[in-house]
């Protein structure tokens, strides 16, 4: 008689197998991109600001037609910004970058100041995901995305959406958001590439070298690099994979930073020593100055906290008002659904165990300290603190931001807690993250109470819906004249305004912004 043995079937097969790891992947790294898109999109619509309402159309305008151009163009400006104190032709370069990619988003019926928060919302976007990559580049063992991330996913997108507050005009958040967030993610990207870097072979040395000399002529933020990659390298190579010091010293990813710095030193020694010849002789730049004193003692401390949202969201609605019930309810409502895949999740991520979250815990606390370190030299900076604005967000925000959602997580894993305990940490940060996107519709209806910020809002308009008619024309020159009235400072706003969007005008529909002849209209 022959005996018949049933098949396994496949749903049970399907019931106690764990999901793939690709899948535990996507979901984590959904997350880590989904959650500043929800705390930022109550201020798609803010106006643009200070730089923002002029660059937008000039580099849009003239680069339009031919993006290569940006190239030469900022080296031909290269001498000028260095007589005044500033080095970043790389970071410019992204900067006009990014004002173009706003102003060509005008041809599908998006103006510039809408532009501009989507291309800053997406630059945030992607910091988030390099904050879960520079997470799990510290704390895992083996090769990354080969098995299933740690249950920092879970916790470190909420974290670091939190932060992301409109805490002032000066917060990466307002200005040059796609600029600084992009820097930020290059800067964590770049530390969790040379801490999991496994050989180098004779190749790729000069392209470490020339990697460094890159980050040496980018901005300020991209100078934390190098001293950010070596305390990554030292943390995992101590205590998630147990290395003596010496062999530390010795592996490729001390090797790969010996390059960098082969390559970033000269250039940064050099471009420092140059700059302070012209500032010591003349007036430089005052953001990029550097302030030597006891103020930065003082600020070093209030910049190491900057970060905490409940600081942010008390500046992000300094003047009052109500909040917005609706933004926190629908806020909570998308965070809910993507906190619900975390919670799912916790269960098939890995463990994180204490060595691991140390090392995660003093990756954290050097991009903070660093960022802060870096705020503090700032004479713009130490006037904030000595006013007493202590949640002020300025261009450190970008790494600080990042740094103190990772050190909430790696504390969190660090206190040994149970997987109940992370689904708690979980909804007080997914609370967080929608008081937050409420204080930012905050912040954007203050804003779009000034006269300034509406007239803003209507020359994006205008250039995006662009009127080649005389009734189009006149209309225009209203505009100009109203926004010079709103803006006074002599001949510097007319020649502004006048460069930066007869630049678009001209690309748009080839004649001027306003066609006027006399006191430099329509020039």
């Amino acid at each position: 008689m022959t005996v018949v043995v049933p098949r396994p079937r496949t749903a049970m097969r399907f019931v106690v197998a764990r999901p793939p790891i690709g899948f535990l992947w996507r979901r984590a790294l959904l997350r880590a991109a989904l959650a500043p898109l929800v705390v930022l999109a109550p201020i798609v619509a803010l106006a643009p600001t200070a730089d923002h309402k002029y660059n937008v159309y000039w580099h849009g305008g003239l680069f339009r037609d031919d993006p290569l151009r940006i190239v030469p163009d900022t080296l031909d400006s290269l001498p000028s910004y260095l007589r005044n104190g500033n080095f970043r032709p790389l970071g410019r370069m992204l900067e006009k970058l990014v004002d173009l990619a706003a102003y060509a988003l005008g041809e599908v019926g998006v103006p510039a100041n809408v532009g501009l928060r989507v291309v800053s919302i997406a630059a945030a976007m992607l910091l988030g995901v390099a904050v879960l990559v520079l997470a799990e580049s510290v704390v895992a063992r083996g090769r990354l995305f080969r098995a299933e991330p740690s249950t920092v996913a879970a916790v470190a997108p909420f974290a670091f959406a939190a932060g992301l507050v409109a805490a002032g005009r000066s917060s990466p958040v307002v200005l040059f958001g796609g600029l600084y967030f992009t820097t930020a993610a290059v800067v964590l990207l770049v530390a969790a590439a040379i801490a999991r870097i496994g050989r180098i072979r004779a190749w790729q040395l000069p392209l470490l070298v020339a990697a460094g000399a890159a980050l040496a002529a980018f901005n300020e933020l991209t100078y934390l690099t190098l001293p950010l990659a070596t305390v990554a390298v030292a943390a995992r190579g101590r205590w998630v994979l147990g290395q003596a010091w010496r062999r530390i010293g010795t592996a490729a990813p001390a090797r790969a930073l010996g390059a960098l710095g082969l390559g970033f030193l000269p250039v940064f020694g050099t471009v420092r020593l140059v700059i302070k010849s012209y500032c010591d002789t003349g007036p430089c730049y005052p953001a990029s100055d550097v302030a030597l004193g006891s103020a930065v003692a003082k600020t070093f401390p209030v910049r190491l906290i900057a970060w905490f949202p409940p600081l942010e969201w008390q500046s992000a609605v300094r003047g009052g008002g109500a909040l917005s019930g609706l933004t926190l309810a629908l806020a909570l409502a998308a965070l809910a659904a993507l906190a619900w895949t975390a919670l799912r999740d916790l269960r098939r991520l890995g463990a994180l165990g204490r060595p691991a979250a140390a090392a995660l815990v003093v990756v954290a606390l050097a991009l903070v300290a660093l960022g802060a370190g870096l705020a503090a030299l700032s004479a713009d900076v130490q006037h904030l603190v000595a006013a007493h604005r202590w949640g002020q967000g300025w261009r450190d925000t970008a790494v600080v931001a990042p740094g103190g959602a990772l050190l909430l997580a790696g504390a969190a894993h660090l206190a040994g807690p149970r997987r109940v305990l992370l689904g708690g940490l979980i909804a007080v940060l997914v609370a967080g993250c929608a008081v937050t996107a409420t204080v930012n519709k905050r912040f954007r209806d203050t804003m779009l109470q000034s006269p300034v910020a509406r007239l803003d809002d209507r020359l994006a308009q205008e250039v995006a819906d662009f009127d080649p008619t005389p009734a189009g024309a006149a209309r225009r020159c209203a505009l100009r004249t109203e926004f010079l009235a709103l803006n006074p400072g002599g001949r510097t706003p007319a020649r502004r305004f006048d460069v930066s969007f007869d630049a678009a005008a001209r690309q748009r529909a080839g004649q001027p912004f306003c066609p006027v002849t006399g006191s430099g209209q329509g020039r």
